[in-house]
């Protein structure tokens, strides 16, 4: 049996994209990599804040992105990801850059998601700054005419203070939790079409599970699209 070569580790599944932030990441985050039961490689972009990517749209940021995927193939992952979904404006780029599969965002999922819900039914998408989400966004991902409803954590005080603005890097979780049931519920109180949620945000999906309890809708997020696209590029079972 001959073993292909060209990879400096072998056995690695998935490469992440990381910006440069120092708060909390609880289990479920793509950054706690005890989450996942396949190996995960890390490539963090020093200088590439949260408020550099979302807000200023920092150009300067895309070398780096790309340098960090062709390292991380080099290196030997099977597919590409990235710690912050407003790397969705960088989705064509990174994926042009690099041969093995690239998923910048959860935003990725929308299209697929509009599509298991009824025609009258909307995508409900919940991310960091939804000031800052443009149609280049959403365009960069496949997002055309899907029928969504986007709401924003930016205005909950916990969240823009430690993930947005980094004032400081502790996070009270039961704050955190109450901020997002609060963003989330305004939204199917005033879009009762909601048939499914997709969360942009890596820093939400500690909390997947509870939201699906709590609203009794599926919940979509990086971590279950990271787990999915895992299996196809590293096939265990038929």
């Amino acid at each position: 049996m001959i073993i292909k070569g060209g990879i400096n580790l072998c056995g690695l599944t998935i490469g992440v994209i990381s910006l440069e932030s120092y708060f909390p990441k609880p289990a479920g985050h793509i950054k706690h990599p005890a989450s996942f039961d396949f190996p995960i490689l890390y490539k963090t972009v020093k200088g590439a804040t949260i408020d550099r990517l979302i807000r200023e749209r920092d150009p300067e940021l895309l070398k780096p992105f790309i340098e960090a995927a062709q390292e991380l193939e080099r290196e030997g992952v099977k597919a590409i990801t990235g710690s912050c979904g407003f790397l969705a404006l960088h989705q064509k780029e990174i994926a042009d850059a690099v041969n093995v599969p690239v998923f910048m965002s959860s935003l990725i999922q929308v299209p697929l998601v509009s599509r298991l819900l009824k025609r009258d039914q909307k995508v409900g998408v919940v991310v960091a700054n939804s000031d800052a989400l443009t149609e280049d966004h959403l365009k960069g991902v496949g997002i055309v005419a899907e029928p969504i409803v986007v709401a924003g954590m930016q205005h909950q005080k916990q969240f823009a203070e430690v993930i947005l603005r980094g004032d400081t890097d502790d996070l009270d979780m039961d704050l955190f939790e109450e901020e997002l049931n609060s963003v989330v519920q305004n939204m199917l109180d005033e879009n009762p079409e909601v048939g499914a949620i997709v969360l942009e945000c890596t820093d939400l999906s500690h909390f997947a599970p509870k939201l699906q309890k709590k609203f009794a809708l599926p919940i979509f997020d990086l971590s279950s699209l990271t787990r999915m696209v895992a299996a196809t590029v590293d096939r265990q079972i038929a």
